[in-house]
């Protein structure tokens, strides 16, 4: 099984899509009347806090152009770990149709992982960092979903949790009046993803016809059927990756006898 080489890139579409969640937060600045003098963006980038933080006390030219601007925000992935609460059989599968080409093709359930998230808001200004807070915080409650392509071959698209466990800041403003100050909010978040192993072509066929055959004695050692349920797909000849209805029949019986599914006759 290890060695058969696959990459659904999963784990990289999820810190893409936690990241663009936070790609259009601005800040605004206003007069003593309340008319907007300035609006900013805040940038965004992938990386620890203390990245930041370090280029921000190494540039003692506070005036050059090239100097790193507050407010801004960072991100990255801190830890992984597995989430047995939402754990399913390892031996269970199902199918679906392969885009590339049409064959239909077998997977196994996916297992899940939880992607610990930090978002690091840095600001000069307290009223800068509220504002850019009070833009994140009331979309969680404390949860978000967000949908993600896992598997695009199969069409795999799941919604992804993300959920806000922990919200935390520091003032960082020490020294003396020439020293920059970094007001620091720290929000800890958890997405509930999914890992898929290997797409397999599948060697058993389409299940195109289900029969259920019910009784209404409880004794199931003796209970002969009396009613049988049976639904198909309407067309027939529909395929995996077609929109189509079912077709649904009731029959009832009184000559207990029983369906054999190997012979496909009663008996």
């Amino acid at each position: 099984m290890l060695g058969t080489y696959y990459y659904h890139e999963i784990i990289r579409k999820t810190i893409i899509g936690f990241g663009t969640l936070f790609n259009g937060i601005y800040v605004k600045h206003k007069t003593q009347e309340g008319v907007a003098a300035q609006e900013m963006k805040v940038p965004l980038a992938y990386g620890p806090s203390q990245k930041f933080l370090a280029r921000l006390e190494q540039q003692p030219d506070l005036n050059k152009m090239i100097a790193i601007t507050l407010p801004r925000m960072s991100f990255e992935m801190t830890d992984i770990s597995y989430d047995a609460t939402r754990k399913s059989g390892i031996t269970q599968t199902f199918k679906a149709v392969d885009n590339r080409d049409s064959k239909l093709k077998k997977v196994y359930m996916p297992v899940p992982y939880n992607l610990g998230f930090e978002l690091s808001v840095m600001c000069k200004l307290n009223d800068d960092a509220l504002q850019i807070i009070e833009q994140i915080l009331p979309y969680f409650q404390p949860s978000f979903n967000l949908t993600v392509d896992l598997v695009q071959s199969i069409g795999e698209k799941r919604d992804i949790p993300i959920v806000l466990s922990n919200v935390s800041f520091v003032d960082d403003y020490e020294g003396d009046y020439a020293t920059r100050r970094a007001l620091i909010y720290t929000l800890r978040f958890e997405a509930k993803t999914y890992l898929f192993g290997p797409v397999a072509e599948s060697s058993e066929g389409l299940i195109k016809k289900v029969i259920v055959d019910t009784a209404m004695d409880t004794n199931t050692a003796q209970a002969k059927r009396e009613m049988r349920y049976t639904v198909e797909p309407d067309p027939i000849t529909a395929s995996p990756g077609d929109d189509f209805g079912f077709s649904e029949t009731t029959s009832f019986f009184t000559d207990s006898q029983e369906y054999s599914p190997t012979r496909q006759e009663d008996m």
